[in-house]
C-alpha cells in the first residue's frame, strides 16, 4: 500500500508507547512485551531506520521535535483507535455517494475501511487515500493537481482549494492536528486549514475524524471550530471541558466502542 509503513504489531505498540512516554529502555520494553532484549533491539533498530524513533543511551526516544510528527510515525500511532473510528465512519456512509477526503492518517484509514463499499466517487488531495480507493474498480477517484508534499504524499495550495470548490460532495471527511479547549480546530500550516475549509464549505455533511490524543494537542494555525461540523467521530468520550464548545449545537458525537470494535 502506498505510504504504509511495514512494521509488526509489536513495533507499532513500541512506537506508540515511546511517543507517549518520551523514553523507554531496552530492558523495560523487553519486560513489557515478554521477549528478549535482542528481540527488542531488532525491533527498535528497525523503527530507528524508518525515522520513527531514535536511539539514545540505554534505550529509545521519539525523534527530534519538528513542526509535526512525521507521517510514517503518525500512521502507526493510536492505530487500533483510528481503525475503530474508521469502521464507525464507514457504517455511516452508504454506497453511491460522493466523498471528499482531506490529508492525514485518520482519513486514510477511513478510506481503507470503505473499500468494501460500491460505486463511491472519491475526491482528494491525499495520494494515500487515492491509491487505496483505486483498489476498488467500482470507485471513481479524482485527485487534485499541484505540487506534491513528499513526506505526507499530499497536495496543498491554491490549486487544492480550487479543486474542492468545483464540486458538491455528499460527505466531507477530514481530520485536524489538534483541538483547543475552546473548541478551536488547529493545524500546522495555513494551506492545510484552507484545504480543509474548502471541503467543509462544499459538502452536505461534514465528518471530523480524530482520536483522543488530538484534544489538547498544540498547533499554531486556527481554522474553524468543533461546532462547525455535522459530526465528530472519535474513540473516547469527548472530555467535559470541550463539550461546552458544543452546547446548543446540532453536531453529532460518535464514539467508537472498544468492546465492539466499532
Amino acid at each position: 500500500m502506498l505510504g504504509q509503513v511495514d512494521v509488526s504489531k509489536r513495533q507499532a505498540e513500541i512506537a506508540d508507547l515511546v511517543q507517549k512516554a518520551g523514553f523507554a529502555s531496552v530492558e523495560e520494553l523487553a519486560e513489557r512485551f515478554d521477549v528478549t532484549t535482542q528481540t527488542i533491539r531488532r525491533d527498535v533498530n528497525g523503527l530507528c531506520e524508518l525515522g520513527i524513533l531514535r536511539r539514545t543511551h540505554g534505550g529509545v526516544e521519539p525523534p527530534a521535535p519538528a513542526s509535526n510528527i512525521h507521517y510514517s510515525t503518525r500512521q502507526i500511532l493510536n492505530l487500533p483507535e483510528k481503525q475503530r473510528i474508521a469502521n464507525l465512519v464507514a457504517s455511516e456512509i452508504g454506497n453511491n455517494q460522493s466523498l471528499a477526503f482531506s490529508i492525514g492518517t485518520t482519513p486514510e484509514i477511513v478510506m481503507q475501511a470503505l473499500t468494501g463499499h460500491e460505486k463511491l466517487a472519491v475526491f482528494t488531495n491525499n495520494l494515500n487515500v487515492a491509491f487505496t480507493a483505486s483498489g476498488n474498480p467500482s470507485f471513481q477517484v479524482t485527485i487534485a493537481g499541484g505540487r506534491l508534499r513528499h513526506g505526507d504524499r499530499d497536495i496543498l495550495g491554491s490549486a487544492a482549494q480550487a479543486f474542492f470548490s468545483n464540486y458538491k460532495f455528499d460527505v466531507g471527511v477530514f481530520g485536524v492536528a489538534g483541538v483547543d479547549e475552546d473548541g478551536t480546530l488547529l493545524d500546522f500550516h495555513e494551506d492545510e486549514v484552507a484545504a480543509r475549509q474548502s471541503i467543509l464549505a462544499n459538502c452536505r455533511k461534514s465528518f471530523l475524524v480524530l482520536d483522543h490524543s488530538k484534544f489538547g494537542r498544540s498547533a499554531h494555525v486556527r481554522g474553524g471550530r468543533l461546532k462547525d461540523v455535522d459530526a465528530i467521530f472519535t474513540d473516547r468520550p469527548i472530555p467535559a471541558e470541550y463539550l461546552a464548545a458544543l452546547e446548543g449545537t446540532e453536531t453529532g458525537i460518535f464514539v467508537a466502542d472498544e468492546r465492539s470494535g466499532s
